[in-house]
């Protein structure tokens, strides 16, 4: 592909990946979240100063990049575009919750050494957007059926509910500990279930 030759070796390498989870290869998915999954968490603490919102943000990152593959274009590296919509998602998490950030027009610094600067002032959710957070909904809740009962409870109310973890642990009646590491223990099952289908390649 001509118009990829001015892509880095490590952006050709995760094209190649793009392309066979647009096929569906479950393992093509489970080796982008390997690649970036880190980066982009430390990149959510940096913004939200909150491990657990960090782990939540990073989680939605990847389950909103990977419903819109589609849009993704060559024209630039993929670890440039799934930094842009996790940056975008923190700033709508940060709008919500009135978080005081006062570092964000630094920018930060891609895989590819590449600045991003977040622009705060633009994000509004547009129609597309709308539709694409549903298409991340029905995405992740694909994955999210899978995992056992309590689990899925607790995903479910974090997630698609939008609850917050004091109001799970007071509608569910536990230990707001217990909610915490349960949700954490979800998001690994989460994620390993996406690296045991590397085998089906």
């Amino acid at each position: 592909m001509v118009e990829n030759e001015h892509l880095s070796d490590k952006a050709k390498a995760d094209l190649v990946l793009v392309e066979l989870a647009k096929q569906g290869k479950q393992s093509a998915y489970a080796e982008l979240m390997d690649r970036y999954r880190d980066s982009i968490y430390f990149m959510m603490l940096k913004m939200v100063k909150n491990p657990d919102d960090a782990d939540d943000l990073t989680i939605e990152a990847f389950g909103k990049a990977f419903s819109r593959l589609e849009q993704y274009s060559p024209s630039f590296a993929f670890s440039t575009w799934l930094f842009k919509i996790a940056s975008n998602n923190s700033i709508d998490f940060i709008r919500k919750k009135r978080i005081q950030v006062t570092s964000i027009d630094a920018g930060y610094m891609t895989d590819d050494g590449e600045r991003m600067h977040v622009d705060a002032k633009a994000l509004t959710l547009n129609p597309e957007e709308t539709i694409m957070q549903g298409q991340r909904v029905t995405h992740m809740r694909l994955l999210v059926s899978k995992l056992k009962p309590k689990y899925r409870e607790l995903v479910e109310k974090r997630y698609f509910e939008e609850m917050s973890y004091e109001e799970i642990a007071e509608e569910l009646k536990l230990p707001l500990g217990t909610v915490k590491a349960q949700l954490f223990r979800a998001r690994d099952f989460l994620a390993s279930m996406m690296e045991k289908t590397k085998d089906s390649i």
